[in-house]
């Protein structure tokens, strides 16, 4: 009888990491930070905002490095814009905190600072998973909010899209284009380009609802994927 074969354990030769590969920025990144939380106005007109700082490498976004300044109704703007265009998953916000809203109250309700150090944690928490979201990337409403001093409420909703060349050909018909080497190609790209999008849609939101549904064991809110 022959021995039993002997699994090979030896290590794999593998290429030695220089500094640039340990030190270097990562291939994809993309960091919020929600911070510096200020206190405007008097009286009932008080109010606080907050910085909102992005960096990324990712081609999506115009700029790399953006700063604005957002208040917790311009966070609601963009929940509610995603909800009603988008087709992800939303995660919820921290919360309006109502009762802290009424008069006479013993502490600074809304303006006490452990309170608001939460709330910034919150809004932090959030704006980080939906910008991460690659569905939610598309959406011009998170680019405003990320990259515009001012946000336009009567904004056009739509998709942003990144800037391709051009296609070679130079005459296009319904069902037949011309290209510059003289062929005639039947032109399909675009139908199969609409199929594909239905399809990775379609994915994302399987992807959403398997998500929530393995997390639900071990938190009380939604998270987004």
């Amino acid at each position: 009888m022959s021995e039993p074969a002997v699994a090979d354990t030896r290590r794999l030769n593998s290429k030695p990491q220089d500094l640039t590969d340990a030190y270097g920025p990562p291939s994809n990144f993309l960091e919020i930070d929600v911070y510096d939380p200020q206190i405007v106005g008097v009286g009932r007109n008080r109010y606080t905002t907050y910085e909102v700082r992005m960096r990324t490498n990712l081609p999506i976004f115009k700029m790399k490095d953006s700063c604005v300044r957002r208040r917790y109704s311009d966070f609601e703007w963009l929940k509610n814009e995603l909800e009603r265009d988008s087709k992800i998953v939303v995660p919820p916000l921290p919360g309006k905190a109502l009762k802290r809203q009424l008069p006479f109250r013993g502490d600074e309700g809304l303006f006490e600072e452990s309170f608001i150090e939460e709330r910034r944690s919150g809004l932090e928490q959030f704006i980080n998973r939906i910008a991460g979201h690659p569905l939610a990337q598309n959406e011009r409403c998170l680019h405003m909010f990320l990259q515009e001093e001012g946000i336009d409420r009567n904004y056009i909703p739509g998709k942003t899209i990144q800037t391709a060349a051009p296609a070679p050909c130079t005459f296009i018909s319904t069902s037949w284009h011309y290209n510059a080497g003289g062929k005639y190609q039947r032109c399909r790209k675009k139908t199969q380009l609409l199929l594909l999008d239905k399809l990775r849609d379609s994915m994302y939101k399987l992807f959403d609802v398997v998500s929530l549904f393995s997390h639900s064991t071990h938190v009380h809110y939604f998270l987004i994927q």
